[in-house]
C-alpha cells in the first residue's frame, strides 16, 4: 500500500477530516488509498498556530482516498481554499497542487520511517 510523510499538524488535520487539501509543489498521477504517515519532526509553528501542544511523530497515524488533484495557477486561487488546506503563508512559487483527500480516518498508530514522496509499505 502507498503512504505519504506528512509534517504534524497536517497529518492530524487530515486524519480527523478537517483537511481535504494536501499541498505539494508536485504533481500526481496516483487515485486511492494510502497510509497517512506523521513524520519524525513536525512543523513546530503550525502547531503552535492551530493550538496543537502534541501529537504523535514518526508513525502511521491514519488512512485516506485521493480523488484527484486541484492545480492552482494563481495565489489568489490558493488563498480562497485555505480553510481545506490550512497553509497560511505558504510560500507561493507559481504553481501549486492540492491532492483531493477524503474518506479519511485514524488507524492504530504504527511506528514507520517516513520517504519522500509516495512510498511502498507492507500493510
Amino acid at each position: 500500500m502507498k503512504a505519504l510523510s506528512l509534517k504534524q499538524p497536517w497529518a492530524e488535520l487530515i486524519v480527523s477530516g478537517k483537511k481535504t487539501l494536501e499541498i505539494r509543489n508536485w504533481n500526481t498521477k496516483f487515485r486511492g488509498d494510502f497510509l497517512v504517515h506523521a513524520s519524525k519532526v513536525p512543523n513546530k509553528s503550525a502547531m503552535e498556530r492551530l493550538g496543537f501542544k502534541e501529537l504523535p511523530n514518526g508513525c502511521v497515524v491514519g488512512r485516506a482516498k485521493i480523488i484527484g488533484v486541484k492545480e492552482y495557477n494563481s495565489k489568489e486561487d490558493f488563498e480562497k481554499d485555505e480553510d481545506k488546506h490550512f497553509a497560511k503563508g505558504y510560500n507561493w512559487n507559481g504553481k501549486l497542487y492540492g491532492f483531493i483527500v477524503t474518506d479519511a480516518h485514524r488507524v492504530k498508530e504504527t511506528p514507520l520511517k517516513g520517504q519522500l514522496n509516495f512510498f511502498e509499505v507492507d500493510w
